[in-house]
């Protein structure tokens, strides 16, 4: 049973997470007191991401897209390998797309209004109002992950945060928060206490500034709060790369715009089910890509998930002794393995490359 109380001033809660962040909150990130550009390249990045993973991608990132112009008049190729293995690629397609967008509809320049922002493309409502107090001041409510964890623990709201109806409960108490002036010390203060000290294990209440006031830790109920998300079995899939190899080159394939690494560059995928009626590999190889196998070696299967289901890989690495002048199928190429490692290939296929590379996999 939850004990009664009466809720504390919203005034307490924001000045104690203001002094709190002054303190002990992050300082020094690349993007804090930059420009609108980089404080929205951030929040994307950061979306899903935790900040000591983003720190060395979002580097290099503005070292080759310094400006919003830069991002929009270079290629989607460009930004996909500049944001290869950070995960969830469509962030990088909104971002070149929001990129082009603003040259073409704001003269270039980041939009100032919430409702401008918010209808640009990959931007929720709590990234909108992160950029509009980071880099406008505004005083607006974010709901991150981290947000709603330390709310429902704060507040002792039970009920999965992803449900509509706790959510909205949770932008009720995040509005009504909201402190009067230093909304971006106080937001960046939100963001460092959840993913610091109010963290999904082993949170660190002792040193939380909010710990007088928390009801899940007066009820004991900060280990079952959140409620975790209901359990779902993820459905599995099964898949085979045909890893071609000519010497030191790989015959890599363009994936569909839509869908599992979209934009990407992979192996030539196959269903698993349709191989195995393939009479023989060498026969389709020659078919289709106009190369001759000779030896052909099937590595283990490894499993890569997704959030909503898992993917079985095989991989057949195949040597092929001649490398046809002309492809015959578009969006193919064939490319040295050091310059393959720099294209936009996703995570699962760097680590199968390296891992060849390194001579852990031989032929």
């Amino acid at each position: 049973m939850i004990k009664n109380r009466n809720k504390p001033r919203s005034e307490l809660f924001s000045h104690r997470i203001i002094a709190w962040q002054q303190q002990h909150g992050r300082h020094g990130l690349p993007w804090q007191g930059a420009d609108v550009y980089r404080v929205w390249l951030s929040e994307i990045m950061l979306q899903q991401t935790q900040v000591v993973t983003v720190i060395p991608y979002y580097l290099r990132f503005v070292a080759r897209f310094p400006t919003i112009a830069a991002l929009a008049t270079d290629s989607e190729e460009a930004v996909l390998a500049h944001w290869s293995g950070l995960g969830y690629y469509s962030r990088a397609r909104n971002l070149h797309r929001t990129a082009q967008l603003i040259m073409q509809r704001h003269e270039g320049k980041f939009p100032q209004h919430f409702e401008d922002i918010l209808a640009l493309p990959g931007i929720g409502r709590s990234t909108a109002a992160a950029i509009s107090a980071f880099a406008f001041h505004e005083r607006r409510a974010i709901l991150d992950g981290n947000v709603k964890r330390l709310l429902a623990r704060y507040h002792a709201i039970e009920g999965y945060t992803g449900e509509k109806k706790i959510e909205t409960q949770l932008w009720q108490q995040a509005e009504a928060l909201l402190p009067k002036r230093d909304v971006a010390v106080y937001t960046q203060g939100l963001m460092d206490l959840g993913a610091l000290v109010c963290t999904r294990s082993k949170p660190q209440c002792p040193i939380c500034p909010l710990q007088a006031d928390c009801m899940a830790h007066q009820n004991g109920l900060v280990a079952q709060l959140p409620t975790p998300r209901p359990r779902k079995v993820l459905p599995e899939r099964h898949s085979t790369f045909l890893l071609l190899l000519n010497g030191p080159d790989i015959l890599l394939e363009k994936r569909p715009g839509s869908g599992i690494w979209g934009g990407l560059w992979c192996p030539p995928q196959v269903d698993s089910q349709f191989l195995g009626e393939v009479e023989n590999v060498s026969a389709y190889c020659l078919q289709r890509f106009g190369t001759e196998t000779i030896h052909t070696l099937a590595l283990p299967t490894f499993t890569h998930t997704f959030t909503h289901f898992k993917l079985h890989i095989t991989t057949l690495l195949l040597q092929v002794i001649n490398k046809p002048t002309h492809i015959q199928e578009p969006g193919m190429m064939w490319l040295d393995a050091d310059d393959a490692l720099q294209a936009a290939i996703p995570t699962p296929v760097r680590k199968l490359l390296r891992e060849i590379q390194a001579g852990r996999r031989l032929m």
